[in-house]
């Protein structure tokens, strides 16, 4: 209730002054909502292989019918949602095969990108770099795990804003989702690996070399955090509960 009730504060501070949002504005919203569902899927409180209702999913997020309804639209672009008609919503389930299996995508459009990235940083995008990886060496040791996720999704969104080709940010973007959730679930529910320091440090050396401009540095170190995801499958392939990857199978012993 108090989410529903900050969306539309947000709605109405930001109308064009007859009462309807400008469509600046709307689309603005649409944004949101996606950035809302998409935190939501990354942390696991819309669960892989959970059916729901477009109307649940309205209470859940805060907002109203038409920017959950066009962010659906665009999570299930994104493979991130299945739509069932006259069904309702089913969050896709995470196939570790198909995932993994990607991850090998990622890797070239990384290099692709973080290239670019180092290349073409602006003084402002460096600056920005050098401000993030202060941030992440002073709070290395306590950083929790929803702070660095939202770290990383603003290292994602500066790396790309840096390349400054939208056509790669519609690509890479449900990438990043898919292997954020991943890394939640392997930090947050794999046993011994809540420390995260490991994907710290491949972060910490992505943004040094974006931020000096150092673009075969920066390619390296891209590579090494895909590494660092791919050993991430090795130990979840056999070692987490299959409910956390589909709540729909059904418990052992009614456990």
């Amino acid at each position: 209730m108090a989410r529903r009730k900050r969306a539309l504060e947000v709605v109405r501070a930001e109308d064009d002054g007859d009462g309807k949002p400008s469509r600046c504005n709307r689309l603005n919203f649409f944004e949101l909502a996606y950035q809302r569902i998409e935190e939501l899927l990354v942390h696991c409180e819309l669960k892989p292989g959970q059916f729901m209702t477009m109307l649940e999913l309205q209470h859940m997020t805060g907002f109203g019918r038409t920017p959950v309804h066009h962010a659906v639209n665009r999570l299930s672009n994104d493979t991130l949602i299945i739509i069932r008609p006259r069904h309702g919503l089913h969050i896709a389930p995470i196939d570790l095969t198909r995932e993994r299996m990607l991850l090998g995508l990622r890797r070239d459009m990384e290099r692709f990108v973080v290239r670019l990235a180092a290349d073409r940083a602006s003084l402002s995008h460096r600056n920005q770099a050098l401000h993030i990886e202060r941030l992440l060496r002073e709070r290395r040791a306590s950083l929790t795990l929803d702070e660095f996720n939202s770290i990383d999704r603003r290292i994602d969104a500066l790396v790309l804003d840096a390349v400054g080709e939208p056509f790669l940010v519609h690509t890479l973007r449900p990438l990043h989702t898919l292997y954020r959730r991943i890394g939640y679930i392997h930090h947050r529910f794999m046993p011994g690996q809540a420390d995260l320091s490991g994907t710290i440090d491949r972060h910490l050396a992505i943004l040094n070399a974006v931020a000096n401009r150092r673009v075969e540095d920066a390619v390296k170190a891209s590579d090494a955090l895909i590494d660092y995801m791919g050993e991430m499958f090795t130990g979840m392939e056999t070692g987490i509960d299959p409910r956390l990857l589909d709540c729909s199978i059904e418990p052992l012993l009614g456990a």
